[in-house]
């Protein structure tokens, strides 16, 4: 959870994987705090879509997908070749499979 609450903080660190995986391990070791992320304002409601229907909003999508390509431009200017191949690959790999989840 604490790694969840600096992802909200930098913007390089996702949220909602560590918030998933915080939920997942608290459904049965501590069922209140499980219930406190799934009522958050702000998380609550991604971490839901995802845990009931495997879903991103289209929002999320457009976030996560930009992000990485502010990182690869990022990675281009400033390490050049060959570790923008590396955040193009990983742009592409996850890209992709973020896009293709249902909203």
């Amino acid at each position: 959870m604490a790694l969840g609450a600096v992802g909200a903080a930098l913007p390089i660190m996702p949220t909602v994987p560590f918030l998933l995986l915080a939920v997942f391990c608290f459904a049965r070791s501590n069922p209140a705090l499980e219930q406190r992320i799934l009522d958050h304002p702000t998380w609550g409601p991604q971490v839901k879509d995802w845990r009931e229907r495997r879903a991103i909003s289209r929002r999320s999508k457009v976030m996560a997908i930009g992000a990485m390509s502010v990182g690869a431009a990022f990675t281009w200017f400033s390490l050049g070749e060959p570790w923008v191949y590396l955040s193009l690959a990983i742009l592409g790999i996850s890209g992709t499979w973020i896009a293709t989840r249902n909203e």
